[in-house]
């Protein structure tokens, strides 16, 4: 007999399917986004992936699980990357409630990965639990993959890339890069779902126990590797960051105080190499004052400086309207980065988008690519691989540089994102990335961070974000390559085919009544 006032049955089961399937990896999701800067709390990605994977593996239908996935992801990246309104609505000039839609159309988007991972488990995964969990852990990460590369890419918030700085999983970059150290937290992921399992014994808990403090001891171990060794001593660099507000940034009566505030910085700071920002300088280069360019050059010249400057490049030799984004190098034998990774909507306008330039105000909105393999950019004797913006999130193109590059350097104008999460993440993704190549990693900013990382992913000194300063930095000069830099992704993809395929039962073992015998593919 059911009580008065009680829910039917087939209505309370609906309200608990809708809370775990829905609910409960919409929080997850949301949760996880605490294990990125400037949180960095670890283990909260990892709980939230086990929280998933555990969904799907009790999931009734591929529908069912593609549902879920597409909650954790809404859950994720509404929290972790909305910082797109701010740019859209206060420094793009899209009306609010236009800029609210496309925030929450554009994490949809994002969520449409984790949902295909969801919906690929359960359609491909072979009847047991642990089967569904193996498949689930490949194809987050395949997905995840997928999500850094379709449609130019946008790898940001990649799960691997919150385990640097701390977690011995970040043992993993220098070998597999960001996103085999996303498989690894999968793997811990799938080991603590399996705990929950109504059926599971002590006895049988134990193995994945084991085998999770095995692989956080592996990659623990890893941690104390040193994969590239110095080349030379260290040398000074001076990251300057301007603070120019985005809004009057480029406004013609705010351009001389710019120019004569940066000039005075160059002057003022004693280091071999200076390193602007990101489009530090509101004109084309060919546009500055001659005797503004030379003030400059005679005073590197006299004080042993190299100056590298941010600044957007017009090439009047090409037909049409050619300028690039650039980092140039003012002093001895010149040279320049050309940005060669552009941001959808923000640097170039996608074929059959030409409408959105009417609601957005962006300045110079469509650049060219700079060439795809571009040499390291050298100054005071060191070679720098460079990466302009958010280039750096990007750990298959940042290697393009090695072995050659000694130190990377990012330049960037985070200013778009104002006092959002964007700059302090954008700072985790350079830490990323210094790890996977076991170089240093220097960052000038024209609002923050501005910073300086060793070849382990530590933030050794940084600048207070929305200050005007100058931070010296000594970093060291290094040669040799990691795996991930000689490699790239390929080991990582072909370890995510191997798990897929195993899981979808599409492996088969030789001599499988005794456990021995090699895979065989039907």
């Amino acid at each position: 007999m059911i009580p008065a006032g009680s829910p039917p049955p087939a209505r309370a089961s609906a309200v608990r399917t809708l809370a775990a399937g829905l609910l409960l990896p919409l929080l997850a999701g949301a949760a996880g986004v605490l294990g990125f800067a400037p949180f960095y709390i670890w283990p909260a990605p990892i709980l939230a992936m086990a929280v998933l994977l555990g969904t799907w593996q009790a999931s009734g239908s591929p529908l069912q699980a593609a549902l879920s996935g597409f909650a954790f992801g809404l859950g994720l990246f509404l929290a972790g990357v909305s910082w797109v309104f701010v740019s859209l609505h206060f420094f793009g000039g899209m009306p609010l409630l236009l800029a609210a839609l496309a925030t929450f159309l554009f994490c949809a988007y994002l969520a449409l990965f984790p949902a295909l991972a969801g919906w690929a488990t359960l359609r491909f995964a072979g009847g047991s639990p642990g089967a569904r969990l193996a498949l689930g852990a490949a194809a987050f990460v395949a997905c995840e993959w997928l999500r850094g590369t379709l449609f130019t890419g946008f790898p940001w918030l990649t799960f691997g890339t919150s385990q640097v700085p701390s977690s011995p999983l970040a043992g993993f970059a220098p070998v597999l890069g960001g996103y085999g150290v996303s498989l690894a937290m999968a793997i811990a992921a799938a080991l603590m779902a399996t705990w929950g399992g109504r059926a599971a014994t002590r006895r049988s808990r134990l193995v994945p126990i084991a085998a999770l403090a095995l692989l956080f001891a592996l990659g623990g171990a890893l941690r104390f590797v040193s994969w590239t060794t110095p080349a030379a001593p260290a040398i000074s660099v001076a990251l300057l960051q301007g603070n120019v507000p985005q809004q009057i940034k480029w406004q013609e009566e705010v351009r001389t105080a710019t120019l004569l505030a940066y000039r005075d910085m160059i002057f003022r700071a004693s280091a071999q190499v200076v390193v602007l920002p990101e489009t530090a300088l509101p004109a084309f280069l060919d546009q500055l004052p001659e005797d503004y360019l030379r003030g400059i050059r005679e005073h590197a010249r006299r004080e042993g400086k190299e100056v590298l400057l941010g600044i957007v490049e017009r090439d009047e030799r090409a037909a049409g309207q050619t300028y690039y984004n650039s980092l140039v190098r003012l002093t001895g034998a010149g040279g320049a980065y050309r940005k060669r990774h552009l941001v959808p909507f923000g640097e170039f306008i996608p074929p059959g988008f030409r409408f959105v330039l009417a609601v957005l105000h962006i300045p110079m909105s469509d650049f060219n690519r700079g060439g795809a393999r571009q040499a390291a950019l050298e100054a005071a004797g060191t070679r720098f691989g460079v990466a302009i913006c958010y280039e750096d999130i990007f750990g298959e193109e940042v290697i393009d540089a090695l072995p050659a590059a000694q130190v990377l350097l990012n330049v960037s104008n985070d200013a778009w994102f104002g006092e959002s999460w964007a700059a302090e993440q954008h700072l985790q993704a350079s830490q990323m990335r210094a790890l996977e190549t076991g170089r240093w990693m220097l960052r000038a900013t024209n609002t923050g961070v501005t910073a300086a990382i060793d070849e382990r992913g530590h933030v050794v000194s940084r600048l207070a974000p929305f200050i005007t300063g100058t931070l010296v930095a000594q970093p060291v000069p290094r040669a040799g390559s990691t795996p991930y830099a000689l490699a790239g992704n390929v080991p990582v993809i072909v370890l995510l085919v191997v798990v897929a395929l195993a899981a979808s039962g599409r492996v088969r073992w030789r001599g499988s009544a005794t456990g021995t015998g090699p895979a065989q593919l039907p």
